[in-house]
């Protein structure tokens, strides 16, 4: 399965284009389709975190992604978000998607907007692993080992 190309721009006002655009190895990305959702996708933060600290070739996201909008409206979406993440870093790796959002979710088989997704993916954008939900310690080693399994395929 492969991450569709979509095009948003950062909280730090910079333009992307997705999956080229990601610099890992590793990329995870975090999918939530609702506001209330950010207290689920920050369950996983403090894992993530972690694991960029222990990966170097790995790096996270978080995508807000929101039905197409007008400018105005994504506008004042994206400086709203902006002035509640503070964390330049933080800032550069939450970029919001205004895309065409049924479209999006059946390129990556996600059932519906009920939770979030976490997908990792290779450099190319293919999906290694898959998750959905909270965190939890048996889905981050299940993570850990998707990272560690891969970079181990490759130095042999």
């Amino acid at each position: 399965m492969q991450f569709p190309e979509v095009s948003g721009s950062n909280l730090q006002r910079q333009k992307v284009t997705l999956p080229q655009d990601f610099d890992g190895k590793f990329n995870l990305v975090l999918i939530a389709f609702q506001q209330w959702q950010q207290r689920v996708v920050d369950t996983w933060i403090p894992f993530v975190r972690d694991l960029e600290r222990a990966n170097p070739g790995f790096k996270y996201y978080e995508l807000p992604t929101i039905q197409r909008l007008n400018v105005l409206v994504r506008t004042f979406i994206n400086e709203g978000m902006r002035a509640g993440i503070p964390d330049p870093v933080a800032r550069e790796r939450t970029i919001t998607l205004y895309v065409d959002k049924d479209p999006f979710r059946q390129a990556l088989a996600l059932a519906d907007e009920g939770d979030i997704y976490i997908l990792l993916l290779d450099e190319e954008g293919r999906v290694l692993w898959r998750e959905e939900g909270p965190f939890a310690p048996a889905k981050g080693e299940s993570l850990r080992q998707a990272i560690e399994g891969d970079q181990q395929d490759e130095a042999v």
